[in-house]
C-alpha cells in the first residue's frame, strides 16, 4: 500500500497515512457543515496507527465542537485537517486535504435529516466550470 500525503492550504502542516481504513463518506451533520462552511464534508476512518504529523504539528489548533470531538486545524489558514475522539482507535481525515488520489470513491451520505434545504441532488443538473 502506498503513503497518502495531505495538507493544509498554505502548506504550513503536513500528514501522511498508510491508507484510508474506512469507506469514504460525506457527513451533512450541523456542527462539519459550519467547521468546513460547505453543505457536508468528506471525511474517512484511518487508524491511528496510520496517521502520522509530517510537518507543522506546532501550527495546529484544536477545537472541542461536541463533549470529546476534537477538530484539529491549522492556526494560519484554517483548514480543516482531522478530527477524533481520543476513546476511538482511529481518526477522521478531511479526505478534500489529501494531496493524493486516495482511489476509492465516496460510499454513503450521513447525517443527510441534517441537509441544507438549498441542497438538491439531481441527475440532470448542469456541472458549471468556474475559473477562479
Amino acid at each position: 500500500m502506498n503513503n497518502l500525503h495531505g495538507s493544509c492550504l498554505c502548506k504550513a502542516i503536513e500528514y501522511e497515512l498508510d491508507g484510508l481504513d474506512m469507506p469514504i463518506s460525506h457527513c451533512h451533520c450541523h456542527t462539519c457543515r459550519k467547521a468546513h462552511a460547505a453543505a457536508f464534508a468528506s471525511t474517512a476512518g484511518v487508524m491511528r496507527e496510520h496517521f502520522r504529523w509530517i510537518k507543522g504539528q506546532d501550527r495546529l489548533s484544536t477545537y472541542e465542537s461536541s463533549p470529546g470531538k476534537l477538530r484539529h486545524f491549522c492556526s494560519i489558514c484554517g483548514s480543516h485537517l482531522m478530527a477524533e475522539r481520543l476513546t476511538q482507535p482511529h481518526v477522521i481525515v478531511r479526505v478534500a486535504t489529501l494531496d493524493d488520489d486516495p482511489k476509492m470513491a465516496p460510499q454513503a451520505h450521513i447525517w443527510t435529516s441534517h441537509d441544507v434545504s438549498w441542497l438538491e441532488y439531481e441527475s440532470n443538473e448542469k456541472c458549471l466550470e468556474w475559473q477562479v
